[in-house]
């Protein structure tokens, strides 16, 4: 009988265990409104259970209870009790409330009741966000992501404020260009795959694995002070509240580049496709010698002729069908329970390939008329033609994240690799009219190959003690970065009256370019806040220290293709020059070395920056918020290089470790917010901030464009009255703002800025410079910038309720810029001045658009998933490159960008998601052009991006 029993109850356990397994989890974080941030020791109780949690130092929380529908109360003394009613527990997947907002209560009994669907729908953490924020502050949550179905950051970030995104991906604030607005990675600096941008590219971060992305237009004690425009942050997911595990596939049709056999590529090798050279274009063994293998070095002639069949023979580019755009990305992340902590992950993969075809390309040098009365501008030299280009980009990024009572340590890494693949075919039109030009018509074919690694790891830990009187969080983050430029080749057939030649004084001789940059940027930071009380209210007090190193080594070798004896006809194929029956000593070409010794394009560039800060954050009176910092800041640049004479002669410049930058700068900041009422702020802010020279403009490089035949030069060099003193730019910003918060992210807001620039460095046409296109960094005189901003969002509901999920939204910026020129550029326009002209030392300022216009019209329905718009973004036409003298300034003009995106979300659990865009839908042009004084603009550099279509398809496993 007894075994009877026991097996029994052993069948009844064993029946009642998939019963007692079926549980389910409710996660996520709780924010105070009245300072924006989370909220600790919130009680979280599903209600007629004895099941809940305390929110910890984060405000987040997480509850396990049986598969069923429950009512979830969140209740915190003095605040309004939130009771969130039919929320649905499964076993598939946890129950998600990342934007719980608890507000002080004003009656002893405040409570408020909601459906689990329209918390999931609000977007109230955003506006809190900003509306509490310490500084001018615009972002997306990881809750906005999910709402608007955009796949990376660059789709995402558009939809900010005061936000335009140049070529995809790098991000500009308030219309002041790259110099002037910074992107930062988890609070941390990190350089992007072009070191001498300030922005990491944007379209590599899935928006799977953010979890917010702010942007700062107003500086507090806490940031670098290396910023004017804006710092974009991206914070990436340390422990997903959801476990991810998604895989995306999009593509882009462009009708004028994709499946068109008129596309030319060369310079390829088997893996280019992962970004990188497999070899074929590396450098040949004895190029590095002071006398290279040739008829005159003294090496054999076996020896010479072996050397030279270590060139790659391609030197022109074949006709090939392109493809379209397309991108895969798969994106894996979840946390677990490790004890009473918590440990997380994240892991994505990308790879993006793009083509782009351009069959109208169009790059010009032009010059003023000498004479005064003749007001038309003459070209030098005309470059018209094709221009193809393939880009792969693959991205990697992984972390782990372990989570205590108290703290929580995150270890991140990220490695980008990106290849791109350039080639191009144009005919050459010199006028030998045109001052310092000889005159010639040329054929050039082009091949550029460009590859760029960057790895970047990132530790962090955040402690959080005494019941949360203080907070320390430390970061350190080194990156290492490499690119390439690996056989950049040029060859040029210079027609004549009877057939097309190799000349030196005009298309030029065959050219080579090996090209090299190593970087290391070593970061980190820790910053500690007391949070106390102070006239009564909560307070916060704040100091820290951050340290940035970087070093990096360049180096360039140039090679030209000579004769010994006669020219073989090559009729006006690159691809038979060097054949081998051409080779010495077969036939009479050999390679030239141009590179001295020691190399002028040689440097080494290292900075150290040392920064302290003190902040303090009070309330004096209820409605009044004062954040009042002073950040010190010690930057030292080094440089080891020197200038062509002292390579050549011995008599110039030559550097070594020579400290070219030695300040301390002191950067207060002063944020006030006042509170007109619970939705209206009052903002009005001061600060200093700098922008400092790269190591490239500060440095004796000179580095040609193959393509353009443009030459860019160190700013260390002189000319004229340049003294080669290429200094650091300090600017004041004072910013005003009026603010209303309407329900959801709806915002209507009226900002003024001002800000004066001393010393801005700008790039300008070296004027001396007739015979050659070159340009320069310099410190161009003092500048100052008055601007207005109106922005705002707002549905429709106003004009009918069915149109209440439709929204409109713009953002114009108005701008006047001023520079007062230095004497040097004053003379030298005056020198030029045209008949009816009036030239005084004011002039606009380069890179700043004087207007700027956002506008959208949307429709958004997180219920049925469904998202669309039409986007719409102009720059005023903007001074690019400062002229002067003989040559006139170069303006980029507006581009018109009209573009469409919907986005709709499929499946019971919406893990599905499929998207359609259409760009540049007005087909405008990309033009750069010279502008003078009553006359016609001559173009700089034209080109067309065509109408593009993209389809994209989203699957959440």
């Amino acid at each position: 009988m007894n075994k009877f029993y026991l097996s029994f109850l052993f069948l009844l356990l064993m029946a009642a265990a998939p019963a007692l397994a079926q549980q389910g989890v409710i996660r996520g974080t709780v924010y105070d409104e009245g300072t924006g941030e989370t909220l600790i020791g919130a009680t979280v109780m599903a209600v007629g259970t004895q099941t809940g949690a305390i929110t910890d130092f984060d405000g987040k929380f997480e509850i396990k209870l049986p598969v069923g529908t429950y009512s979830i109360r969140f209740s915190f003394a003095g605040f309004e009790t939130i009771i969130i009613d039919s929320v649905a527990v499964t076993q598939a997947e946890p129950v998600v409330f990342n934007n719980i907002v608890m507000k002080e209560s004003v009656s002893e009994l405040g409570q408020v009741v909601v459906t689990a669907e329209a918390i999931r729908s609000s977007e109230a953490v955003v506006a809190i966000t900003k509306m509490k924020a310490s500084n001018l502050v615009d972002g997306l949550s990881a809750a906005s992501f999910e709402k608007i179905g955009d796949s990376n950051a660059s789709d995402a970030v558009k939809r900010i404020t005061g936000v335009s995104v140049e070529g995809g991906k790098y991000v500009y604030v308030r219309g002041l260009g790259d110099r002037y607005t910074k992107t930062i990675l988890n609070n941390v600096d990190i350089p992007g795959l072009d070191p001498d941008r300030n922005s990491i590219q944007m379209d590599i971060f899935p928006t799977s694995l953010i979890d917010n992305m702010m942007v700062y237009k107003t500086a507090v004690a806490e940031l670098s002070a290396d910023f004017t425009g804006g710092v974009v942050n991206i914070e990436t997911k340390d422990l997903p509240d959801d476990k991810i595990l998604d895989f995306s596939l999009s593509v882009t049709y462009n009708p004028s580049m994709h499946f068109n056999s008129d596309f030319i590529m060369g310079n390829t090798s088997s893996t280019d496709f992962l970004g990188f050279d497999n070899g074929d274009r590396a450098l040949p063994n004895g190029a590095r010698r002071e006398n290279i293998p040739s008829p005159i070095s003294g090496d054999s002639n076996g020896d010479v002729n072996t050397f030279l069949k270590g060139f790659n023979k391609t030197l022109g580019a074949t006709p090939q069908t392109s493809f379209m755009d397309y991108s895969l990305s798969f994106t894996s992340a979840n946390q677990f329970n490790a004890g009473a902590n918590k440990l997380g992950y994240i892991f994505s993969l990308s790879y993006k390939s793009n083509s782009t075809f351009y069959d109208d390309v169009t790059y010009g040098e032009y010059q003023k008329r000498v004479n005064a009365s003749d007001r038309g501008l003459r070209y030098a030299t005309v470059q018209n033609g094709i221009e193809s280009e393939r880009n792969v980009l693959v991205g990697a990024l992984a972390g782990l994240a372990y989570k205590t009572e108290n703290s929580k340590y995150k270890l991140m890494g990220m490695h980008l690799q990106n290849g791109i693949n350039n080639a191009g075919q144009f005919f050459i039109d010199n006028d030998g009219e045109a001052v310092g030009q000889s005159g010639y018509l040329a054929y050039s074919n082009n091949l550029e190959y460009n590859q760029r690694g960057l790895t970047n790891v990132l530790l962090n830990g955040e402690h959080h003690l005494k019941d949360g009187a203080w907070d320390i969080d430390w970061r350190v983050s080194p990156t290492f970065s490499k690119i390439e430029d690996p056989d950049v080749r040029k060859t040029a057939f210079t027609y004549s009256n009877t057939d097309t030649t190799f000349s030196a004084g005009a298309g030029g001789n065959p050219s080579r370019i090996w090209r090299y940059l190593e970087e290391v940027n070593l970061a980190g930071k820790f910053d500690i806040t007391r949070n106390t009380q102070a006239f009564g209210r909560d307070a916060k007090y704040k100091f820290g220290a951050s340290y940035i190193y970087k070093e990096r080594d360049y180096e360039i070798l140039s090679y030209d293709l000579q004769f010994f004896g006669a020219q073989p006809d090559f009729g006006i194929d690159p691809n038979r020059v060097l054949q081998d029956q051409n080779l010495y000593p077969d036939g009479t070409i050999y390679y030239n070395s141009a590179n001295s010794t020691p190399n002028s394009n040689e440097f080494n560039s290292n900075s150290r920056n040392l920064g302290l800060y003190v902040s303090t954050e009070l309330k004096p009176t209820d409605k009044l918020k004062a954040i009042v910092g002073l950040r010190g800041e010690k930057y030292q640049q080094r440089h080891t290089g020197r200038d062509v004479q002292y390579a050549q002669l011995g008599t110039g410049n030559n550097l070594e470790d020579e400290l070219v930058i030695d300040d301390f700068d002191l950067f207060p900041s002063v944020n006030l917010v006042y509170a007109v009422t619970e939705e209206q702020n009052v903002r009005l802010s001061y600060s200093k901030t700098i922008a400092r020279p790269s190591f490239k403009e500060l440095s004796f490089a000179q580095i040609i464009d193959p393509l353009t035949n443009r030459i860019f030069n160190g700013g260390l060099f002189q000319y004229g009255d340049w003294d080669g003193q290429l200094g650091v730019t300090r600017i004041n910003n004072l910013d005003a703002r009026w603010e209303i918060f309407l329900p959801g992210s709806e915002i209507i807001s009226v900002s003024a800025f001002y800000k004066t620039f001393e010393d801005p460095i700008e790039l300008v046409r070296i004027p001396e410079q007739q015979t050659s296109t070159e340009y320069q960094p310099r410190n161009v005189g003092d500048g100052e910038v008055l601007g207005a901003e109106i922005e705002f969002k707002k549905d429709l509901s106003f004009v009918s309720d069915a149109l209440s999920n439709f929204y409109v939204g713009s953002n114009v910026t108005i701008v006047e810029s001023r520079i007062t020129m230095t004497d040097t550029e004053f003379r030298s326009r005056k020198a030029f001045e045209k008949d009816g002209e009036e030239i005084d030392n004011k002039r606009n300022m380069a890179g700043q658009a004087p207007y700027i216009i956002n506008a959208s019209l949307g429709y958004e329905n997180f219920e049925t998933g469904l998202d669309a718009g039409l986007f719409y973004n102009v720059k005023g036409s903007t001074l690019f490159i400062v002229g002067g003298g003989l040559f006139p300034d170069v303006y980029a003009e507006q581009f018109h960008s009209l573009n469409f995106n919907l986005n709709k979300t499929f499946g019971a659990e919406r893990n599905m998601s499929f998207n359609f865009s259409v760009s540049n839908i007005l087909n405008d042009k990309r033009e750069e052009v010279y502008r003078g004084f009553e006359t016609n603009d001559q173009p700089f550099t034209i080109f067309s991006p065509g109408m593009s279509f993209g389809f994209g398809f989203k699957y959440s496993f």
